[in-house]
């Protein structure tokens, strides 16, 4: 039998192994209230995977206590509550994944306001955190994600609205300025 690709990779060592832990501690608190933007990784019962952007002021995240997160409006995960959240903060290259199983609440049950650009959620997930480690910058540095120098200027590709025209073949999806003045009604 030919050796497998995985057998080019080496074995995890001891200090990747070592900076898993099990609850959130100071760092990872203070990573969570200063980032903007998370994604969050969920999979449906039939193991059917996705992964959507989260976003809001810094803190939108809100850290309970060193081994549960809450975090506004989602419902996709009444079916298969396991989850993942990987938390960016602009201008560090770092990022933070944090798993766990997940709870969903209404938007009062924790006494919590949930209260965002105007809006209170639908519902409130808990996440009840099992690991969770710092990502080394590598990815982000090798993306220049931050650098001024490497942002993409918006008339690279197609404005939004058109985009959605041609996926859902629909030409009464309204123009770019409509849309996006439609989404920031939504925010």
């Amino acid at each position: 039998m030919p050796p497998s690709p995985l057998d080019r990779y080496r074995t995890p060592g001891q200090r990747v192994l070592d900076k898993v832990i099990h609850r959130l501690d100071e760092h990872c608190a203070a990573f969570i209230r200063l980032s903007p933007f998370a994604t969050l990784a969920t999979a449906s019962p039939e193991g059917e995977p996705d992964v959507s952007p989260r976003g809001g002021d810094p803190g939108f995240v809100h850290v309970l206590d060193e081994f549960r997160l809450a975090l506004p409006d989602l419902r996709n995960l009444s079916a298969n509550p396991r989850a993942a959240l990987m938390f960016f903060v602009p201008g560090i290259d770092e990022t933070l994944r944090v798993f766990g199983t997940t709870t969903l609440h209404g938007p009062d049950d924790l006494g919590i306001d949930f209260t965002e650009f105007g809006r209170p959620p639908l519902s409130v997930l808990v996440l009840q955190v099992e690991r969770a480690y710092f990502q080394c910058s590598k990815s982000v540095m090798r993306s220049g994600l931050w650098d001024p120098e490497r942002r993409v200027d918006r008339s690279a590709f197609p404005p939004f609205s058109q985009v959605l025209r041609d996926h859902c073949r629909d030409e009464t999806i309204p123009d770019e300025a409509t849309l996006r003045a439609d989404l920031a009604l939504e925010l």
